[in-house]
C-alpha cells in the first residue's frame, strides 16, 4: 500500500538572533586624558571591527578563537595535574603514557641491578652454593625485563626474588605500591580522555545562518538546533550570548562584551526536548539589545551571536556543550526556515537536506522598536475612533427623544384647553 507524504507543519519562523542596536558612545566630559583615551578607543574599535570581520570569537566549530599568552604562574598547571593530563592533545597524552610506564620500570629495574651488584650476585652467577637476591638476574637487561614483571604482575617465573634479601623484599613491596599508583593514575587519564563527550557535540548541528522575520506579529531573531544521533541529549538547555566591544557612559571600553539574550528562559522554552530540529526564537522587544536595529542598520553593525546548547549524553551521562555562532552577514534579515518534518507511514522523517535552507517572507524593514510605535499609534487611532460613534449615536438617539416629547406635548396641549 504506497504511504503518502504529507507536510506536517508549517514552517515555524525561523528567527535567530540579530545584532544589537549600537548607541553612539558618549564622549566623557572632563579632561584631557578623557578625550586621549576616546580617540584610542575608537582607533581600537575600528581595528576591532576589522579583524572582527574576518576572525570569531567563537569558530562554527564550537572552538573558542582565543589564545593565552604571558602566563606566568605556570605552576597552577601543576597543582591539577590530572587535568592537565587529560586536556593534553592525543599524541602528547600516548607520550606521556607510555614513558611514565617506561620510567618506572627503568628505574626499578636499576635499582634491582644495583642491589645484584652491591650484594656480589653478578659475580657468583655459576656459583650453585651461592643465594642471589633474585634469581636468574645476571646483567641490567634481566634486571629490567624483572622490573617489568613485577609491576604488571606477569610473574614468569624464570626470576624470583629468595627469602635471603631484606632489601629486595623491600623494594618488590615498594614497586608493587607504586605500580598500582601509575596504573590507576594514567588509566584514569586515558578512560577519562576516551570518554570525553566532545565528539558527541559533533552530531548536534546549528543553522548555517540565523533570520529575522514577524512570528505573531512580533519581529523575531532565530535559529535553529538538531540532534543526528537516535540517542538523545538529556535536560537539553540553550543559552545565546552577544559579543560586541562597547563603551559606557563613563568613557570606560569594553571589548567584546557579552550581553545575555533571552531565548526563552522565563516561558521554559529554552528547555529543549531535542527528537527533531527545533527552530529556537529570541523575541526582540524593549529588553532585547537589537530593538533599534533595522534592516539597514544591521548591515553597518558589528557583532557576534554566540549559541551553546547543554545537556546529557543519554549513553553515559556525562555533559555535553555544543557552540556555534553567527557573524552579521550570517544573519539574514525577511527569511524563514524550510520545514524539514514530514509525516510517513507510522512515523515522522525529518529531511536534513533542508536544515540550512530558507525562503524570503515579507518583513518590515524597519526596526521592532518603529514597528511597535507604529503598532500602537494605530491602536490609539482605533481607540479613539470608537467612542466618538458612540458619542454620535448617543447625541442622535437623545436628540429624537426631545422632537418626540415636543410633539406628544403639542398634541396633548389642546385637550388641556377645552377641559379648562
Amino acid at each position: 500500500m504506497p504511504f503518502q507524504k504529507t507536510k506536517m507543519a508549517k514552517d515555524n519562523s525561523a528567527f535567530s538572533t540579530i545584532p544589537g542596536s549600537t548607541s553612539e558612545s558618549k564622549r566623557p566630559l572632563c579632561s584631557r586624558e578623557s578625550k586621549l583615551t576616546v580617540r584610542a578607543e575608537r582607533n581600537f574599535e575600528k581595528a576591532d571591527r576589522k579583524s572582527r570581520r574576518r576572525q570569531r570569537y567563537v569558530e562554527k566549530d564550537g572552538r573558542c578563537n582565543v589564545q593565552h599568552g604571558n602566563v606566568r604562574e605556570t605552576y597552577r598547571y601543576l597543582t591539577d595535574i590530572f587535568t592537565t593530563l587529560v586536556d593534553l592533545k592525543w599524541r602528547v597524552s600516548l607520550l606521556v603514557f607510555i614513558m611514565a610506564y617506561a620510567i618506572t620500570w627503568l628505574f626499578f629495574g636499576v635499582i634491582w641491578w644495583f642491589i645484584a651488584y652491591c650484594r656480589g650476585d653478578l659475580d657468583h652467577i655459576e656459583d650453585q652454593t651461592w643465594t642471589p637476591c633474585v634469581n636468574n638476574l645476571n646483567g641490567f637487561v634481566s634486571a629490567f625485563l624483572f622490573s617489568i614483571e613485577t609491576e604488571t604482575t606477569i610473574g614468569y617465573g624464570h626470576r624470583v626474588i629468595t627469602d635471603k634479601c631484606p632489601e629486595g623484599i623491600i623494594l618488590l613491596l615498594l614497586q608493587a605500591i607504586l605500580g598500582s599508583m601509575v596504573n590507576a593514575f594514567m588509566v584514569g587519564c586515558m578512560f577519562v580522555k576516551i570518554s570525553q563527550p566532545n565528539r558527541r557535540a559533533e552530531t548536534l548541528v546549528f543553522s548555517s545562518h540565523a533570520v529575522v522575520s514577524l512570528r505573531d506579529d512580533r519581529m523575531c531573531l532565530m535559529f535553529r538546533v538538531g540532534d543526528l544521533r537516535q540517542s538523545h541529549i538529556v535536560e537539553a538547555s540553550i543559552r545565546a550570548k552577544l559579543i560586541k566591544s562597547k563603551q559606557t557612559q563613563e568613557g570606560e571600553f569594553i571589548p567584546l562584551n557579552q550581553t545575555d539574550m533571552n531565548v526563552g528562559f522565563e516561558t521554559g522554552d529554552d528547555r529543549l526536548f531535542l527528537v527533531s530540529p527545533l527552530i529556537i526564537s529570541h523575541e526582540i522587544n524593549e529588553h532585547s539589545p537589537f530593538w533599534d536595529i533595522s534592516k539597514q542598520q544591521l548591515k553597518k553593525d558589528d557583532f557576534e551571536i554566540v549559541v551553546i546548547l547543554e545537556g546529557m549524553v543519554e549513553a553515559t551521562g556525562m555533559t555535553c556543550q555544543a557552540r556555534s555562532s553567527y557573524l552579521t552577514d550570517e544573519v539574514l534579515w525577511g527569511h524563514r526556515f524550510m520545514s524539514v518534518l514530514s509525516l510517513e507511514d507510522g512515523f515522522y522523517e525529518v529531511d536534513y537536506n533542508t536544515f540550512h535552507q530558507t525562503f524570503e517572507v515579507p518583513t518590515p524593514t524597519c526596526s521592532a522598536r518603529d514597528l511597535a510605535e507604529a503598532a500602537a499609534r494605530m491602536d490609539a487611532h482605533l481607540y479613539w475612533s470608537i467612542p466618538s460613534h458612540l458619542d454620535e449615536t448617543v447625541a442622535e438617539a437623545t436628540v429624537k427623544e426631545e422632537v418626540d416629547k415636543e410633539r406628544n406635548g403639542s398634541l396633548t396641549n389642546p385637550e388641556n384647553e377645552s377641559k379648562l
